[in-house]
C-alpha cells in the first residue's frame, strides 16, 4: 500500500484555477521533488495535503485513509509534518521550547493530570524533554538551546524548523523551499542533512524547491507543474533534458546542477 495517494486533485480560488487534475503517489522511504515556476500551484498542493485548504475536487489518502476535511492539527496527528516557504518559528520561545511545544499533540494527559502532577503527566513531560534534547544533538543546536530563533543565522533557523517538524514523528515530511535564502555552503549542508534525515528517521520526504542543485542531487523522481498542471514527471536525468520543462521553468539558457 502507498503511503500517500492523490487522485484528480483540483482547486479553485474563486474563478482562478490553481491546481488541476493533480496526481501523486508516494511510497515509504522515497525522496520526491515538486518543482515549477512561481504561481505554478506547488505550495497550494502542500496546503491541500496538510489541511490548510480543502480541494474543490479530488481525493487524498494517507495509508489508505482519506484525510479530506481534516484540519491541519488532525493531519499532523495522522503523520504528516511540514515546513513553510516563509519560516514560521515561535520567536518568543527558545530553541528548546520550540522543539518541546511541537510535541503538544502527542501528550496523553488532561487538565486533571496537570493539576495533580500525576505519574502520566510526569512521564509525558520527561518524554517531551528527552525528544527535544535528542533533536538538539541531532541538529547540532545544543549550543543554541536557550537562544531565541530570531537571533540565529538563517540556515540554523531552517534547521530548527525541520527539527521541529521531526519532533512530531511524521511518516511524511513536506519541505517547502528549504534552501530559500541559504548561501552555497548552507545549501551543501542542507543536501547532506536531508539525505541523512530520510535514512535515519525512515521517512518519506516530499519537497518543493527552486534551487536546482538541491533537487537534482537528492530527489529520486521529480514532478513539474506549470499553471497548476503537470507537464513532466520522472527521474532527474529525464527532467533536466525535458525541453518543455526548460522553457517553462529553467529558461532557455544553459543551467548547471552540480
Amino acid at each position: 500500500m502507498s503511503l500517500l495517494e492523490i487522485r484528480s486533485l483540483t482547486h479553485f480560488f474563486g474563478g482562478l484555477r490553481a491546481v488541476y487534475n493533480f496526481e501523486q503517489t508516494l511510497s515509504k522511504g522515497e525522496l520526491v521533488g515538486l518543482i515549477g515556476p512561481n504561481g505554478a500551484g506547488k505550495t497550494t498542493v502542500f496546503n491541500l495535503v496538510s489541511g490548510f485548504y480543502q480541494p474543490t475536487q479530488g481525493e487524498i489518502t494517507l495509508v489508505g485513509k482519506s484525510i479530506l476535511g481534516l484540519r491541519p492539527h488532525q493531519v499532523t496527528a495522522m503523520g504528516i509534518a511540514r515546513t513553510f516557504q516563509n519560516i514560521r518559528l515561535w520567536n518568543t520561545l527558545t530553541v528548546f521550547d520550540n522543539l518541546c511545544i511541537s510535541q503538544h499533540h502527542q501528550l496523553e494527559y488532561g487538565l486533571l493530570h496537570t493539576v495533580l502532577r500525576s505519574r502520566r503527566f510526569r512521564e509525558n513531560e520527561q518524554r517531551v524533554i528527552r525528544t527535544a534534547e535528542q533533536m538538539l544533538d541531532i541538529l547540532n543546536l545544543r549550543h543554541y538551546a536557550m537562544e531565541y530563533p530570531k537571533n540565529l543565522p538563517y540556515g540554523l533557523q531552517r534547521r530548527l524548523e525541520i527539527g521541529r517538524a521531526l519532533c512530531m514523528r511524521p511518516a511524511l515530511l513536506l519541505l517547502d523551499e528549504p534552501a530559500a535564502g541559504m548561501n552555497p555552503g548552507e545549501v551543501d549542508e542542507l543536501i547532506k542533512h536531508i539525505k541523512w534525515i530520510r535514512d535515519e528517521f525512515k521517512l518519506t520526504i516530499w519537497l518543493i524547491e527552486h534551487h536546482m542543485r538541491v533537487v537534482m542531487n537528492i530527489c529520486e523522481r521529480i514532478k513539474v507543474l506549470d499553471f497548476g498542471e503537470t507537464i513532466a514527471e520522472g527521474p532527474p536525468s529525464v527532467i533536466r533534458e525535458n525541453r518543455r520543462v526548460i522553457q517553462a521553468y529553467l529558461g532557455d539558457e544553459e543551467t548547471t546542477y552540480a
